[in-house]
């Protein structure tokens, strides 16, 4: 018998009671996108690697899966791994918005203020990153080995300066590749054919994408979960390793 892992267990249905926390504000119950401007930090997939062609064909299986019509699929384009979480329409409130800008400062105005604070950014040492497991909704990521995790820290660290605030989550929020967002919670009965399906697929990018290609770090606006426009990216400036 299947064992399920507590991170699968957690789309079950008998784990939630209530709908997903994004439907019907970032996405419709058929899988359209909505309007939901922001910004962020983000290193984009880098485009015509191998590693990219392990993610997309790890996407199309997810895709190919019965249950596949149960969540919202972004574009291919789209894939990113997220830095540092930027500002968005709909979190408007604190510790999750700088303290100092009024709450109600439209989205294109906070942009243009994290553009000019963002100038004079120096940029924290390159990092490589590594997949460290694979979900319904797409990948976690982590630091390639002890040093590549520290200076994936001391970028988000660095860029909570810049940003004005710190998630709760700060320390702990997972790197990741979006692939979907659940549109309904899977039943429980189909738990062990999605548990093989995503422990075959870890195997296949462990030996495809041992590193996932990125691009440089880019301060990034966006409109929806679909594209995400690259304003500034840090890449070149020189490097500057973390203060002790």
């Amino acid at each position: 018998m299947t064992s399920i892992s507590p991170s699968l267990l957690a789309f079950g249905r008998n784990a939630n009671h209530t709908p997903p926390k994004h439907l019907g504000t970032r996405y419709t119950a058929d899988g359209r996108f909505l309007r939901e401007p922001g910004n962020t930090v983000v290193c984009h997939v880098t485009a015509g690697t191998p590693s990219q062609a392990a993610l997309l064909a790890v996407r199309e299986r997810l895709m190919a899966m019965p249950e596949a019509g149960q969540f919202a699929f972004t574009h291919p384009s789209s894939l990113h791994m997220t830095i540092f979480q930027g500002i968005i329409e709909y979190r408007r409130r604190l510790p999750y918005w700088p303290a100092d800008m009024a709450l109600d400062t439209p989205i294109d105005v906070m942009t243009e203020h994290y553009c000019a604070r963002l100038k004079h950014f120096l940029p924290r040492e390159p990092f490589r990153a590594r997949i460290a497991g694979v979900t319904p909704l797409g990948l976690v990521l982590e630091g390639d080995g002890a040093a590549d995790r520290s200076r994936l820290r001391a970028w988000r660290d660095a860029l909570a300066e810049v940003f004005g605030y710190r998630h709760p989550d700060h320390d702990d929020y997972p790197f990741h590749i979006t692939f979907a967002y659940i549109i309904d919670w899977l039943d429980d009965a189909v738990l062990p054919r999605w548990q093989e399906m995503l422990m075959e697929q870890l195997a296949y990018l462990r030996e495809r994408a041992p590193e996932v290609e990125l691009d440089p770090p880019a301060f990034c606006s966006f409109e929806d979960m679909n594209r995400f426009e690259e304003l500034i990216v840090f890449s070149d400036r020189p490097a500057i390793e973390e203060i002790e």
